[in-house]
């Protein structure tokens, strides 16, 4: 119930009988001479002056505590994750630029072949995908997912970028020049690259990027690359500067003219 505000002007006009009942409808016990009009007076304004600063306090806690608990929101709501798709068999989730953890693939398992890997120790496996990526958003969303640690010498996005690429040329015998992959006759089969999280390929000679759904898309399409059709590797580098080409560029272009002169010679 509220009741009005009275100013100590318009308490001094009012006669003893009307102060006492506005005094009774405050609730307001003077202490004093209770004959006196001041006494009642100076009794309302001090209850009325407690109850505004009540009122002002209880404002304060409020706003105190809605401050708290917006702070605490942020505090506790985990930041979204990012996936990003390595290959077929391997998944990294990411919040910001710090790994959560990953997903890979064990050919060794019978039934649950996906497995959610934290520190590079098995913290969960499931028989899909799917299963291993809601335990990761679960257990991230309530804290209790494992914590992985960062590595001492974290590597740049870069290097790992780098180092995905290797891995799957590698798997067909393929070699990372400076300008490009070549396969083992020394044929230059296109580039593989990813940029913003997104993997993409260039074939042979190329200048039009095609994105990929991952390293291991992308490398793939490079060894369906039809390299009998395409014009031979040293006219290729003939066309080139020699300050351009790389030592492994100059040798092949080295062995064709040696090549060259001992035809000529066996032929004479």
């Amino acid at each position: 119930m509220t009741h009005p505000t009275y100013t100590q002007q318009a308490l001094s006009r009012y006669n003893l009988p009307r102060l006492k009942r506005i005094a009774t409808k405050l609730g307001v016990t003077p202490t004093g001479d209770k004959r006196a009009a001041d006494t009642w007076v100076n009794a309302i304004i001090a209850h009325q002056s407690a109850q505004l600063q009540k009122v002002d306090n209880q404002a304060l806690a409020q706003a105190e505590l809605d401050n708290y608990i917006a702070d605490q929101a942020q505090v506790v709501a985990p930041e979204p994750l990012t996936i990003v798709e390595i290959s077929f068999d391997h998944h990294e989730y990411y919040a910001g630029n710090h790994l959560i953890a990953a997903i890979t693939y064990d050919d060794n398992h019978l039934t649950q072949r996906w497995v959610v890997m934290v520190n590079n120790k098995e913290v969960f496996r499931a028989n899909t995908l799917m299963r291993c990526d809601r335990f990761i958003c679960t257990h991230y969303k309530d804290g209790s997912l494992p914590v992985q640690e960062k590595e001492a010498t974290p590597s740049t996005t870069e290097n790992q970028i780098m180092a995905h690429i290797f891995n799957e040329c590698q798997n067909y015998g393929f070699e990372i020049l400076d300008d490009g992959i070549y396969n083992n006759n020394g044929v230059k089969l296109g580039q593989v690259g990813c940029t913003d999280g997104n993997w993409w390929v260039k074939r042979r000679y190329s200048g039009q990027q095609q994105y990929s759904n991952s390293v291991f898309d992308a490398v793939r399409s490079l060894s369906m690359v039809d390299t009998s059709l395409a014009e031979p590797v040293h006219e290729y580098l003939q066309d080139r500067p020699l300050e351009q080409l790389t030592t492994e560029e100059l040798q092949q272009l080295f062995n064709h003219e040696v090549r060259s002169q001992l035809q000529e010679l066996v032929t004479v």
